[in-house]
């Protein structure tokens, strides 16, 4: 069996007893970094090993996973924050065990959009999750024009280190459309801004902002 477990993103007590359980009895968990997992891990007391499997190790490392699931071995994966297969390699391996008749299931449990879309009070009954915008300003600014014909709820994630650019780009193609911006959930300093793309901006030049971003429209 292979279980898709997923992990908190953030606070380390939102995580489900069966979730738990799994972890504690599998033959091995496949995570995008050890050393990161090993933290949740030692904190529940998790004593299983583990082994690497992120983008760039995918192709071997999936063969390998696929191999031990093949002789009858529990595997768990999980990502480094949130639900495994939504942004990370684990839709490669899921696949992979799909193509081979390999048994899956989901523990289920957080996902970054689905807090930020709740909490943002935007309508939620048709929504689109586009992940990542482009990294260059021009394409950024294209696809932004392309969301905006969409009759939807729109959400998408961004970096600290991207983030006022993007709320620019966000005001050229919205203006003063509220949107919702939301940092640092379920941590100490979760925060939550309802406003225009420029009063965010402006809020966000006087104080350098941090942690990762989930942008609602």
């Amino acid at each position: 069996m292979l279980y898709i477990v997923a992990t908190p993103i953030g606070n380390l007590k939102d995580i489900s007893f069966r979730a738990i359980e799994v972890l504690k009895n599998v033959d091995l968990i496949a995570c995008e970094d050890t050393r990161h997992t090993r933290i949740l891990l030692d904190h529940y007391g998790v004593n299983v090993p583990t082994t690497s499997y992120f983008q760039h190790n995918r192709v071997t490392k999936g063969e390998y996973i696929l191999g031990l699931l093949k002789e009858n071995k529990n595997i768990a994966l999980v990502s480094d924050a949130g639900t495994p297969g939504i942004l990370d390699p684990g839709y490669n391996l899921i696949n992979l065990a799909i193509k081979s008749n390999i048994e899956i299931t989901v523990i289920p449990g957080a996902a970054a959009f689905v807090n930020a879309l709740v909490l943002s009070g935007k309508p939620a009954h048709r929504f689109f999750f586009e992940g990542f915008l482009p990294n260059r300003s021009q394409a950024r600014i294209n696809r932004l024009k392309e969301l905006a014909k969409m009759d939807y709820t729109v959400i998408f994630y961004e970096s600290c280190h991207r983030i006022l650019k993007t709320l620019e780009d966000i005001q050229e193609i919205f203006g003063d459309k509220e949107i919702v911006c939301a940092r640092e959930l379920t941590k100490k300093f979760e925060e939550i801004k309802r406003a225009s793309p420029k009063q965010i901006l402006e809020e966000f030049q006087k104080q350098k902002p941090r942690g990762e971003f989930v942008i609602i429209i």
